[in-house]
């Protein structure tokens, strides 16, 4: 991915000052998903971390993670797994929860979502303290998945939550600030 590419993708991502509280600059990636050439770099960037790597399925976390898992997925041909909050998924699942800033989320994947030993890609927009992404690893460890790398549109660096994810998988950030 070139410099220019990357100028582009962070120019169609707005700053929202005090959402979703005072204090929070929001990373606003709603611009960015509008414009065709911008979401074209972007999935394009995510999609060139696994170049030459085959992967079985792309894993999106609920709900930003699903645009760009299943546009990853597709372009991979692989199969897309929706990681989802809790009480969502229909049919037999296994769940982890996990602390947040301001208390607590439960995550689930179908217990027969990814096969042992397939290669899988977590994909998400926004890597912030590292527990949803944590709680992820933790599920595809569980199916004993085998993470192949984990790409985030956007990593908010100060936050630390790289360091959270307990993974010795590739850990890719096409944005960071």
């Amino acid at each position: 991915m070139n410099d220019d590419s990357l100028k582009k993708i962070r120019a169609a991502i707005r700053d929202v000052p005090d959402f979703p509280k005072p204090g929070i600059v929001f990373k606003d990636i709603t611009p960015l998903l509008a414009q065709p050439e911008a979401m074209s770099l972007a999935l394009d960037a995510i999609e060139e971390k696994v170049d030459g790597v085959r992967i079985d399925k792309v894993i999106g976390i609920d709900a930003r993670g699903f645009i760009f898992g299943a546009a990853i997925a597709d372009r991979l041909k692989a199969g897309f797994i929706p990681l989802r909050k809790k009480g969502k998924l229909p049919y037999r699942s296994h769940e982890v929860s996990y602390a947040l800033e301001y208390g607590e989320a439960t995550i689930e994947i179908h217990e027969d979502a990814v096969s042992e030993g397939e290669n899988v890609y977590l994909v998400d927009d926004l890597l912030a303290t590292g527990g949803t992404a944590a709680a992820a690893i933790h599920l595809i460890e569980k199916l004993k998945g085998n993470l192949v790398a984990s790409a985030f549109l956007i990593e908010l660096t100060f936050l630390k939550g790289r360091e959270q994810l307990g993974t010795t998988a590739p850990v890719h950030s096409i944005i960071s600030y």
